[in-house]
C-alpha cells in the first residue's frame, strides 16, 4: 500500500515536472501588458494577443500579438490601435466557417467602451480592416466564446455601468454576421454583481457559465442553460473563491471541466487550476504561481494534442504561457 502510494506521488511529480513555463516575450515596445488570449491556429502552432502600453487605460494602449511556430514565439506585433484612446481585452477564436476572429474593446473606460473586431482567413497571417460593432453589442468581453456543434456562437459578455455590473450572452447563428442579446444573467439582490462569463458545454445540451464576482459575493458564480444559451438560471456561488479577478474555463474533450482562477479572497496570487467532472465539486490541483505579485486574467484552451495551454498576466510586465500535459490533470 505504502509503495503504491509513493509510486503514485512520484508519477504525479514527474507529470507536473513536465509542465512547461515560458514568457511569450522578454522585451517589448511597451512597459505594461494585460488580458491575454490564445488560440491554436494549426496543430502545434499558436497565436496569442493582449493589450500593451504605458498602463491600462492610457491612450497609447494597443492590441499586440505573437505567434508560436516551431517552438518559438515571435516578437510582439501590433494588431490594433485606436487613435488617442485605449484598447482592452482582445479575444481570439475560430467560428465554424474557419474564420479566425479577434474581438477587442476601445474607449475611455469599461463603462464607455465600444466593441471592434478584425478577422483572418489565413490563420492570422493577414487581417481584415477593423470593423466597429453596433452600439449595444460588445462581442466576447474577455473569454473565448463557445461554438456549438451547429455553428452557433454563444459569447459571454458583460456591462459595467456607473452603478451596476451584469453578465449577458450574445448569440450568433450566422458566424458573427448578426447577434441577439440574452439576459441579464444576475445574482439576485446584488446589482454590482458579476462580469466576464466563461461558457462551457456540460454535454447533452447543457451549458454552464462561470463568472467573476465582486468582493461582496466573493466566489466564482455559475449559471446554466438548457436551450442553447437563450435563457439562463440566476447565478449561484460555487465553492471556489474569487477576489474580483478574471477567470477562464474550458471543457476538455473527455468531459472534464478546467477552471483557471486566483484561489484567494484578496489579491491576485496564487493563480490556480481546478478540475471537475460535474462543474460542482472541484479539485484545485495545481498552483501555477504562488509568489508575491499579480498573476491574473488567464486564458485557457486544450490543444490538438490534448495538452492544456494557459496564458496570463505576469506582474503587468509580461505574458506567460504554461503548457500542462493532459496526463497531469487528475481524474
Amino acid at each position: 500500500m505504502l509503495r503504491t502510494a509513493l509510486l503514485v506521488l512520484l508519477s504525479t511529480a514527474t507529470l507536473f515536472a513536465a509542465t512547461t513555463y515560458e514568457f511569450i516575450y522578454e522585451s517589448a515596445p511597451f512597459p505594461s501588458c494585460h488580458a491575454s488570449t490564445i488560440v491554436e491556429t494549426v496543430p502545434g502552432e499558436f497565436l496569442a494577443a493582449w493589450f500593451g502600453g504605458t498602463d491600462e487605460g492610457k491612450p497609447d494602449v494597443a492590441i499586440w500579438s505573437s505567434r508560436k511556430a516551431k517552438g518559438q514565439w515571435s516578437a510582439p506585433v501590433e494588431l490594433a490601435r485606436e487613435p488617442n484612446i485605449p484598447t482592452f481585452n482582445p479575444v481570439l477564436f475560430f467560428s465554424a466557417d474557419k474564420n479566425l476572429w479577434m474581438y477587442y474593446k476601445f474607449g475611455p473606460s469599461p463603462s464607455q467602451w465600444t466593441g471592434a473586431r478584425r478577422s483572418s482567413r489565413d490563420a492570422g497571417q493577414t487581417w481584415s480592416p477593423v470593423e466597429y460593432l453596433a452600439a449595444g453589442v460588445l462581442g466576447p468581453i474577455k473569454n473565448k466564446p463557445l461554438v456549438l456543434t451547429d455553428g452557433t456562437i454563444v459569447s459571454g459578455t458583460s456591462v459595467e455601468s456607473y452603478q451596476a455590473w451584469a453578465s449577458w450572452v450574445e448569440r450568433s447563428t450566422d458566424n458573427g454576421k448578426t447577434w441577439t442579446k440574452h439576459g441579464p444573467i444576475v445574482f439576485p439582490g446584488e446589482p454590482r454583481g458579476t462580469i466576464q462569463p466563461a461558457i462551457v458545454s456540460m454535454g447533452s445540451g447543457h451549458l454552464r457559465m462561470f463568472v467573476r464576482s465582486t468582493p461582496r459575493i466573493g466566489r466564482i458564480c455559475a449559471s446554466d442553460s438548457t436551450d442553447g444559451g437563450r435563457t439562463w438560471t440566476n447565478l449561484k456561488p460555487t465553492v471556489l473563491p474569487n477576489p474580483n479577478s478574471g477567470i477562464d474555463a474550458v471543457a476538455l474533450r473527455d468531459g472534464r471541466i478546467l477552471l483557471v482562477y486566483n484561489h484567494t479572497g484578496k489579491g491576485r496570487s496564487p493563480l490556480n487550476l481546478a478540475v471537475s467532472r460535474d462543474g460542482d465539486r472541484w479539485n484545485s490541483f495545481l498552483a501555477l504561481e504562488t509568489g508575491t505579485g499579480e498573476f491574473s486574467y488567464p486564458a485557457i484552451i486544450q490543444g490538438s494534442d490534448g495538452s492544456v495551454h494557459v496564458t496570463y498576466t505576469w506582474n503587468r510586465k509580461k505574458i506567460r504561457h504554461v503548457q500542462v500535459p493532459l496526463a497531469a490533470i487528475p481524474q
